[in-house]
């Protein structure tokens, strides 16, 4: 593992995940700080310097800071996991940028698809060559209470991590195994991405149930999301996913058995394991469409997948449709807005020199 002359680590992050991931280093012996973007807002957090986790993780953890100052954020740690949603990624790279060197690395901590190469992007478009950018998924299911714990109710067992090239993940993976013992290296970032069942299932199950969704009708997401009938529409949304997969040489196991890896279910189908995993049964659907179920999976994982899939000429019916009607729901240019290929800066790139590149 490459040494850093700043052993604390830092979370750029106040949400759900950020606590989530705070709580877990901080519970492993690191020295952790906070970075937020408005301190102003959380007097309980500056007064304390501690996070409450129950669940999964228990416990009251001291942080080693807490600032709205990103100089003095990143001149005080040496490990940066970014743990926002990924449609924040252009704003993180700006504010981090200036205060980068050669002793920092970022990891994405749910990046979607290609992440780390969008922010490694970002930050060469800053100036900033000599920091390396890895990726996994979010690791936790969790939830912020009204006393502004977090509620760990779930605890993936297993998931991958990757940087944009094979070879920076090679060479990094002790790194996020130190931090991370049961995280498997991808064979490359597209596998990484789209083994993600989240990035799957939360879209579509909102289009199935856009009705119930925008009646703030309760719902438990995942367990009564679809039936026995409608599950078709969710299974072919997979074959996408893996023919794009299959395009790029990143073979993706079955999203039943991912459920598996991640919390234990039944793998009897993909109903049943949706129907198994313990912590489902407390997942409740959102009640707006305005919700980073619809914006964020569908801009920063459809949208790269279909601009992929269009160089690999692999056609994705299912997956254009709910792209299409995304956007008409939000009423937003989800595509403009989303993680084009422009934005990983491979519009230019065929689809066999992209395979070359991430393969490098």
């Amino acid at each position: 593992m490459h040494p850093t002359s700043r052993p604390a680590v830092g979370v750029v992050g106040t949400g759900n995940s950020a606590r989530a991931l705070a709580c877990y280093l901080a519970s492993r012996g690191h020295e952790v700080h906070l970075l937020v973007r408005h301190i102003e807002r959380f007097p309980w957090l500056t007064e304390s310097r501690s996070l409450t986790a129950t669940g999964k993780i228990e416990g009251t953890f001291p942080l080693g800071g807490v600032t709205d100052n990103a100089a003095r954020f990143t001149a005080a740690v040496g490990t940066i996991f970014v743990a926002t949603v990924t449609t924040a990624y252009r704003e993180i790279a700006a504010r981090l940028a200036p205060y980068l060197d050669g002793d920092h690395r970022l990891v994405l901590f749910s990046s979607k698809l290609c992440g780390s190469v969008e922010v490694e992007h970002l930050l060469r478009e800053h100036g900033v060559r000599s920091v390396p950018v890895l990726e996994t998924d979010a690791l936790f299911a969790c939830r912020i209470q009204e006393d502004h714990s977090i509620w760990v109710r779930g605890f993936k067992g297993w998931t991958l991590f990757s940087a944009p090239r094979h070879s920076m993940t090679r060479e990094w993976a002790p790194l996020m195994h130190h931090f991370f013992p049961g995280l498997e290296a991808a064979r490359n970032v597209i596998q990484r991405g789209l083994t993600d069942f989240g990035a799957l299932a939360h879209p579509t199950t909102m289009m199935a149930n856009m009705n119930r969704v925008d009646r703030k009708e309760p719902f438990l997401f995942y367990l009564d999301g679809f039936t026995e009938k409608t599950v078709a529409v969710l299974e072919e949304v997979e074959k996408e996913f893996r023919a794009v997969a299959h395009a790029y040489d990143a073979p993706l196991i079955a999203m039943k058995d991912l459920l598996d890896r991640y919390y234990g279910c039944d793998t009897t189908s993909l109903l049943t394991a949706m129907r198994t995993v313990p912590n489902y049964r407390l997942s409740w659907a959102p009640n707006t469409l305005d919700h980073r179920y619809l914006k964020e999976d569908v801009s920063c994982t459809l949208v790269p997948m279909h601009e992929l899939a269009r160089k690999a000429h692999v056609e994705l019916p299912v997956v254009s449709s709910i792209v299409q009607m995304a956007c008409d729901l939000t009423g937003e240019d989800l595509v403009a807005q989303g993680r084009t290929l422009e934005r990983l800066g491979w519009e230019h790139r065929s689809h066999a020199e992209i395979v070359r590149w991430i393969e490098g």
